[in-house]
């Protein structure tokens, strides 16, 4: 039981580089539901509270779950799995298909499935292309800088270069977008990029970003 406790905690610290991208997208709601399960403290809730960059707050999250131990981290991976986070972040469906391996969990899975399972291809996985930031590009509005700031974490100084060195609006918003897409590299996912612009304080209408969605 106590190797398997640890195996809780390894498992959620193994995944959190990449909850920590997907959860950032409303970071407030999952520290609400995780608090409201006793996942942290109140005094911890109020630290995480503080941070004012929502990947600080998820990584302060996961990382007081952790250090509290594999009932919390358990706790952590139930929600997770809960239909109303699923809904809430669709990337998070991978989850669901995590579990703690032990010594005798890894010999009955190999027994009962000796084939090796096929990998899901889920819609947006790939990079995201040119052409699809030229169609993004096309149909953010002027708010397109807040966009930069909020969701991308663009540099301010950065954003009014862009704006300086490129002429037309749709310019300035795809130079914006390449610029994210350099910075993420092999994160910079068609997937990732919607998750990110679909963010509901941000009102960018979902019907002009859906080509981020569709099969590569």
């Amino acid at each position: 039981m106590a190797e398997e406790a640890a195996n809780v905690v390894h498992l959620l610290k193994a995944q959190k580089e990449t909850l920590i991208d997907i959860l950032r997208a409303d970071a407030d709601f999952v520290v609400q539901c995780a608090h409201s399960r006793s996942l942290v403290s109140d005094r911890g809730y109020e630290k995480i509270q503080s941070c004012q960059v929502p990947s600080e707050k998820v990584q302060e999250l996961l990382d007081q779950v952790i250090l509290r131990g594999s009932k919390a981290a358990q706790g952590m991976l139930d929600l997770l799995k809960e239909k109303q986070m699923q809904e809430t972040f669709p990337r998070l469906d991978f989850v669901k298909d995590l579990r703690v391996r032990t010594p005798s969990s890894v010999e009955e899975s190999e027994l009962q499935d000796p084939m090796p399972a096929k990998k899901t291809h889920h819609k947006g996985s790939g990079l995201v292309t040119e052409k699809q930031l030229m169609i993004v590009a096309k149909s953010l509005g002027s708010s397109w800088r807040e966009i930069g700031r909020l969701a991308l974490d663009i540099p301010t100084v950065t954003l009014e270069q862009i704006e300086e060195e490129k002429k037309t609006f749709s310019e300035r918003v795809f130079a914006m977008l390449n610029y994210w897409r350099n910075q993420k590299r092999e994160k910079a996912t068609a997937a990732h990029l919607h998750s990110l612009l679909s963010q509901e304080i941000l009102a960018v209408p979902l019907e002009s970003i859906k080509c981020l969605l569709e099969t590569d």
